[in-house]
Order: structure tokens, then C-alpha cells, then sequence
């Protein structure tokens, strides 16, 4: 159960929070000051039980002090999300991120507004006390760096967003808040309009201005879904494509493996410059093919480029798409093309396109459409410690529908 802590003289704000309160899975402790406690020992005293996952500063308390108090809180609770209920500048929402506040919440906000930050930061705080684990060693990879999740097709209409938002939405289960999805087909993306989002900020916010020179800022510019992930979407117009250059996607992925243990990036299809770009980051590919010979082709001479290029993440993924046996191919004719063994099928589904269209990802409502188990065999390729598990060749039993 979460348990939230708010510090504020200001009672119709504190009114606000307890009918925010109302109806989620948590309690709310309240302490009516004007003042700050000397230190985060000084709030846990008083409390019984296990510590609190949210800590809501303000309004009516000094924004100078509060953020004090963040800072030391993050340094010795760094599982307790701090939200300070101050009005947001430039400036201080700079130095708020710096001091480890997780969110900034308005005043003025209502009720609905509050409980959604404040599931926002529950989350937060959830994801931090499983890095904070013991076990939290076996996430680690490449050096404490995020996993970046190429996912790729040489060919368009293969189903590449479907696939990528139900990868970020299943390893947003497991691990909440520690997952962002990037959009890198620039002119053309619908990373938004498959997780039914609509973004205050794009990638080209996040590659240009402040966001670029810190990792803290850089999120803020990115779209929480509720399902427990973040987003960066495509530009609104695909003429911004040409300000963002392969130096840019670089910059920006090495920020993202910085602050998050997935980085799945839906790219555009073919080879262009900004794919290659995200290659060099990458540490695995999720290649998508269809059930065609173009699409198997193209994905033969992929491999031929990328291995000339020496440009082969260190894991490859074959995820054959919309298989079904009556297009008169087997999976054996598709391997023999490529030249490698296909890892995950997906059966032609009818409701898979459709969940793309409405905006909610298949493993997002729990559907039971024939393409879930693949996509949940997907997800469970980049758990920890998969590749020590004994794997038999699982491709070998798919059966089309």
C-alpha cells in the first residue's frame, strides 16, 4: 500500500490531496506547518510502519528550504518520491530536479490532476526500491548503462510501432518508470498515436536547449502513460526531421541509458542516418519481418549492410510478424532466406491492428489475443538473467494460424 506525507499550513490544498487520496490504494499523513522539519529522520519519527513512497512539499512552505530538504532526502531515502506544490519557473525547475524532486505539482491543481502525479510518483518510487534491491545487480548491463532496444524493420508496414509499444508496455510491468520509449521515425512516427498520447514536448525539444545538457531535464520533456513508462515522441511536423541529425540521436541515447534500464527506439524503416546512429547505442536489435518475400529479402540484405558495417548489436531478435499459412510460406522458407533462426512468432491477428488504432496495446489490457504469448516471449527475452536459462529451439514449435 502507498503511503503519502504531506507538509503544508494550507488547508484547502490539503482538502484537495485527501479527496485525491480518496479511492487509491494508500494513506495519507499530514502535518499542518509553515515550517520544514531539520530532516527526513525528523517526518519518519513520527510515522509508524514502513517509511512513506511520496512526500508532497507545500504550498505555503519556503521553495528555498524545500528544496534543501529534497536534496537530503534523495541522498538518504532515494526510494521516497519528493513532490513539491510550488508554481514552476524555468530556473526553479531546474534547480528542483537537480535536488532529486521528482515532479512539480501547481497549486491551482484539482483533485484528478493530483492523483494522477501523485500515481506518477508512486511508481517512481516503486521502481527506485527494486534498483535499490539486492537483486537490482542483475539489471546491470554494460557497464550500469540501460539496455537500448533497437527495433527495426528494412521494410515499412510490418507491424515495427505494434511490436515496440506492447515491448515497452510488457517491460514497463516489471520494471515501472525505468522504461522509455523513443520514436526515431521522424518524419512519419505514431509511437503517440499507438499509446494514445498526446505530447507537450517532442524529440526535437529534447536534442536542442537545456534538455540536451541535462539528463534531469531531459525528463521532464518526456510523456508519462500509465501504463509505467515514459515517451519521447516524433515531431509534430515531419519538417523537423532535418534539424535532428545522427549526432543528436547519438547525444540522446547515451542520455537515456544514463537514467533508464530500457530504452526501446522505434525507428524509421530502412538504413537511414539516424538508424545507423541508434545501431552504434544499441546493444540489441529487434529486427520485424512480415510474411512476405520483399520484407524477407530486405531483411537478408540488412544483414549483408549492418555486418559490411560492422554495425551488429551484440543481441539479435527475429520476430516474424503476421505468420499465417496460407500466404504459402513456412517458417522454414523464412529462416533459409535470412539466414538465421527466427526467435518469436506472431499469428495474424485481427486484434492487434485494431488495438494499434485504438490507441491500447494488446499487453496493456491483458488481452488474450493469439499474438500476446509471442509478444510476452519478446518481453521475456530482455528479463534479467534469460540468456543463463536453459532455451530450447521454441521457434521450432510455432504454429501458424
Amino acid at each position: 500500500m502507498s503511503r503519502y506525507v504531506l507538509i503544508t499550513p494550507n488547508s484547502d490544498f490539503e482538502r484537495l490531496v485527501r479527496l485525491a487520496v480518496t479511492g487509491m490504494h494508500g494513506a495519507l499523513h499530514v502535518f499542518q506547518a509553515d515550517y520544514l522539519p531539520e530532516g527526513p529522520a525528523d517526518i519518519l519519527r513520527q510515522m509508524q510502519g514502513e517509511p512513506p513512497e511520496v512526500l508532497i512539499l507545500g504550498p505555503g512552505l519556503p521553495v528555498e528550504g524545500s528544496l534543501k530538504l529534497a536534496s537530503v532526502m534523495d541522498l538518504q531515502y532515494p526510494e521516497i518520491s519528493v513532490v513539491l506544490a510550488a508554481t514552476a519557473t524555468p530556473e526553479s525547475v531546474l534547480q528542483a530536479m537537480r535536488a532529486g524532486v521528482r515532479d512539480f505539482l501547481d497549486p491551482a491543481a484539482d483533485a484528478d490532476t493530483i492523483r494522477v502525479m501523485l500515481e506518477r510518483a508512486s511508481l517512481a518510487a516503486a521502481g527506485r526500491r527494486r534498483g535499490l534491491a539486492p537483486q537490482a545487480s542483475e539489471h546491470a548491463d554494460h557497464g550500469g548503462n540501460g539496455r537500448v532496444i533497437a527495433v527495426m524493420s528494412p521494410k515499412g508496414g510490418v507491424g515495427k510501432t505494434t511490436v515496440a509499444t506492447n515491448l515497452a508496455v510488457g517491460l514497463g510491468k516489471t520494471s515501472p518508470m525505468s522504461v522509455v520509449i523513443v520514436d526515431l521515425d521522424l518524419q512519419f512516427g505514431d509511437v503517440a498515436s499507438g499509446l494514445l498520447l498526446e505530447p507537450e514536448f517532442t524529440i526535437t525539444d529534447a536534442v536542442m536547449g537545456a534538455a540536451s545538457q541535462d539528463s534531469m531535464v531531459l525528463k521532464t520533456y518526456l510523456t508519462v502513460h500509465p501504463a509505467g513508462i515514459y515517451a519521447l515522441c516524433a515531431p509534430l511536423s515531419p519538417i523537423d526531421m532535418d534539424k535532428i541529425t545522427a549526432a543528436h540521436v547519438s547525444h540522446l541515447l547515451e542520455q537515456l541509458r544514463q537514467e533508464f534500464q530500457y530504452i526501446v527506439v522505434d525507428t524509421a524503416p530502412g538504413l537511414g542516418e539516424h538508424v545507423l546512429a541508434t545501431l552504434e547505442q544499441a546493444t540489441d536489435a529487434v529486427w520485424i519481418c512480415g510474411m512476405d518475400v520483399p520484407s524477407i529479402r530486405g531483411m537478408r540484405t540488412g544483414f549483408q549492410i549492418l555486418d559490411e558495417l560492422n554495425l551488429t548489436p551484440e543481441r539479435r531478435h527475429i520476430v516474424l510478424n503476421m505468420a499465417d499459412r496460407r500466404a504459402g510460406l513456412t517458417l522454414k522458407d523464412v529462416e533459409a532466406t535470412v539466414g538465421v533462426p527466427v526467435d518469436v512468432v506472431l499469428p495474424r491477428s485481427k486484434n492487434l491492428p485494431y488495438s494499434t488504432n485504438k490507441g491500447v496495446p494488446v499487453l496493456q489490457e491483458g488481452s488474450r489475443d493469439p499474438a500476446s504469448k509471442g509478444l510476452r516471449q519478446l518481453v521475456d527475452r530482455f528479463k534479467p538473467g534469460w540468456e543463463a536459462r536453459p532455451h530450447k529451439q521454441l521457434h521450432r514449435r510455432a504454429v501458424f494460424q
